[in-house]
């Protein structure tokens, strides 16, 4: 019997581990593939308080020392349902079961691909699903976004003040973001930083060690051109990883409801990371979630 069980190492869930540790709680973290989370595709990390650069496989690796350092169980098992219905939760894995008085999930949220030749052997060589991480490496450069909602287009904005010029891809011939964002974008294309790109998809991206361009299909009239970018931003969306519960809520993009103190509806299950409806996923507000839920989960345990 555990006092927590912490599926998922990410950030958040390697945070939320290092306080409980600390606490003197019994827990264990389940991880079905690495620890680091998106984290650790992460080529520079240069907004992490501490560090003016370092790498999101490193600094993966320096929590994950830290944690089992501290004596916290690991086990690399992929969890395949949680039973969440009484007061001690019944996790299943494929190799094991276990049992907990709480459960904190940091499962994540996996970025949207575009599934098309190049895009994955360039990921972290110019291909992103981050620009706000990884904006800044593309300074004065020639870069591209994919998306027509508010996230493409927050990208935009935000790399207007990086790069020097933008290239605004999406499928249609309307935006589907704010009517706000689209103003802002719009004004950058009468100043000439952005160009848009409609009615229109990538197709393949270009380059053997680093991204060095795209090819464009234009939908209405079935042709392709290729731009040459030195970066392409993919803000498509995002899909969480929460296949496996149920009788949580979720919002309308299916992430999981959460307070201001990572509590979900159900009493002993909490919440944090890309897999909650937080504002800003990042690496440190992922860190503070687990921080968060840890002192939440202490509290619960203590008064049960």
């Amino acid at each position: 019997m555990y006092d927590c069980i912490i599926i998922g190492s990410g950030p958040s869930g390697m945070t939320c581990a290092l306080y409980l540790k600390r606490a003197g709680k019994n827990i264990l973290v389940l991880e079905k593939s690495m620890p680091g989370g998106q984290m650790v595709i992460t080529t520079n990390v240069e907004n992490y308080p501490g560090f003016s650069h370092i790498d999101g496989a490193s600094l993966a690796t320096s929590m994950f020392q830290q944690i089992t350092s501290l004596g916290v169980e690991v086990r690399f098992e992929e969890v395949i349902s949680c039973d969440l219905k009484n007061n001690i939760k019944v996790i299943k894995t494929d190799k094991n079961q276990y049992e907990c008085k709480t459960l904190y999930i940091a499962t994540g949220a996996s970025s949207r691909l575009l599934n098309v030749d190049g895009e994955k052997r360039l990921t972290s060589k110019g291909v992103s699903y981050c620009a706000t991480c990884d904006g800044a490496l593309y300074k004065d450069k020639i870069v591209a976004v994919v998306g027509g909602g508010n996230s493409s287009l927050e990208d935009c904005l935000y790399l207007s003040n990086v790069a020097k010029k933008i290239y605004l891809i999406h499928r249609r011939d309307e935006f589907r973001g704010d009517k706000v964002l689209i103003d802002r974008i719009t004004d950058l294309k009468e100043q000439g930083k952005i160009e848009f790109v409609l009615n229109s998809q990538v197709v393949e991206v270009l380059g053997d060690d680093k991204v060095t361009g795209i090819k464009v299909l234009n939908k209405i009239f079935s042709n392709t051109q290729i731009i040459e970018v030195d970066a392409l931003f993919v803000a498509i969306g995002r899909t969480p990883d929460t296949a496996i519960f149920e009788g949580l809520e979720f919002d309308d993009a299916g992430y999981i409801k959460v307070d201001s103190n990572k509590n979900t509806n159900i009493k002993g299950v909490f919440c944090g990371g890309d897999v909650s409806n937080t504002h800003l996923r990042q690496i440190v507000t992922a860190c503070g979630d687990g921080a968060t839920a840890s002192l939440s989960i202490n509290e619960y345990l203590t008064k049960h």
